[in-house]
């Protein structure tokens, strides 16, 4: 019998052990510099989304600046952050099909140089419909999607 699918908002709920803080290991040194670093929890990353209100974005690594300052760390992790950032996503566009109004506003957190995030749900055109709607301008740039710097 096959395992029954966990829903996003599984996902989002599902701390897993995090946050976890630890030591950066010679081998992760050579990127991420020497010191402490923490794994955060899916939820303190849709936390920190949530916070982003209407006309105002911000990026990833600024999440992770954020993270890292809570913890008392050098860094936070910037894989296991953007997961959750995407699976907060994804939990909130699942919130959005069920009826729901107040999600978490993910269209709202971009990729460095502020960038639009084509794995999120429903892709640059669902993206840019929702920045457009609240007074921001995307521009394209080869195949990439940028917000114009606030």
């Amino acid at each position: 019998m096959a395992a029954k699918k966990r829903s996003w908002q599984e996902k989002l709920h599902d701390a897993k052990g995090h946050p976890t803080v630890a030591e950066i290991t010679p081998a992760m040194s050579q990127r991420w510099g020497q010191g402490r670093f923490v794994i955060p929890a899916p939820i303190e990353v849709d936390e920190l989304m949530r916070k982003v209100r209407k006309g105002q974005v911000t990026t990833i690594d600024h999440l992770r600046a954020q993270l890292a300052k809570k913890h008392e760390v050098d860094i936070a992790c910037p894989l296991t952050t953007g997961i959750f950032a995407w699976i907060a996503a994804h939990a909130a566009d699942e919130m959005e099909t069920q009826g729901k109004k107040r999600i978490t506003p993910y269209w709202r957190v971009l990729k460095k140089g502020y960038e639009l995030n084509p794995k999120y749900p429903g892709g640059i055109e669902n993206l840019q419909r929702r920045l457009e709607a609240e007074g921001h301008e995307v521009t394209q740039r080869g195949k990439r999607f940028f917000l114009r710097a606030p």
